[in-house]
């Protein structure tokens, strides 16, 4: 395994951060300091330290599902003191993080574990898993703006892939009306739902993920979070192409 996955796993930080206390020196395989990116380490037979504690690797993996409020950010530190997802699901292994993420004033399913196969393919392009959300955007969107969504918009990064849109409702917001949308993508740009809808003229005015890939929300309550059944974690690494049990 790498040695940055092999840390982040570990709870230490995330892989970028890692990557810096490799540079920094800060990391010992054996007794002895690393200090080049590529280093491998071989499971239960090398010994890591991170300034000088010794890093292991959680005992088994862990999946979790959280229904994410709005106003907390999914990171583990902000150094504006704001609230973050870790404060609401603190009894976890270390090496519990989430799985992508959701903006500050999204709200909606979210999936915290360990395993990092199935993370790394939840959250690639490449595997193009799908996520599905219901926007409420401003105004009354028209059929061929659905279709615009629908085909793939310009963004400033490029031409987004199709998508699949669906019309819900209209919503009336006093004088004013607003279209609730479900919308499916495959990509994970940054804030690419509020993007998409901003370049056809309808600025999102709320948005929540509901599934990702095979897993949904359900009634999990706002704010509250649960580990997955057995059942969901073979369906969800079955759909991104891995083997139902981890290796």
């Amino acid at each position: 395994m790498r040695l940055n996955r092999y840390l982040a796993r570990s709870g230490v930080a995330s892989r970028r951060q890692c990557d810096d206390l490799i540079r920094a020196g800060s990391i010992s395989v054996n007794g002895l300091l690393v200090s080049e990116l590529g280093c491998r380490v071989e499971v239960g037979a090398d010994h890591v330290e991170c300034r000088g504690e010794t890093v292991e690797l959680p005992v088994g993996l862990e999946y979790v599902a959280l229904n994410k409020p709005v106003s907390y950010l999914v990171t583990r530190r902000d150094t504006q003191r704001r609230r973050t997802i870790y404060e609401l699901v603190q009894e976890r292994h270390p090496g519990t993080v989430a799985v992508g993420r959701l903006d500050l004033n999204t709200s909606g399913l979210l999936l915290l574990t360990n395993d990092g196969d199935l993370a790394y393919r939840l959250s690639h392009p490449r595997f193009k898993v799908e996520k599905h959300y219901v926007a409420l955007v401003q105004g009354e969107t028209k059929e061929a703006t659905i279709q615009l969504l629908c085909d793939g918009v310009e963004l400033e990064d490029g031409k987004t892939a199709p998508a699949k849109i669906e019309l819900v409702d209209l919503v009336s917001l006093g004088d004013k009306v607003a279209t609730r949308l479900r919308m499916t993508i495959r990509e994970g740009r940054k804030r690419q739902i509020r993007r998409m809808c901003s370049a056809i003229g309808h600025e999102v005015l709320e948005l929540t993920r509901y599934a990702l890939g095979s897993l949904e929300l359900g009634e999990l309550p706002v704010g509250a979070w649960r580990h997955l059944e057995a059942q969901e974690v073979c369906r969800l690494r079955q759909h991104t192409g891995l083997p139902a049990e981890p290796a």
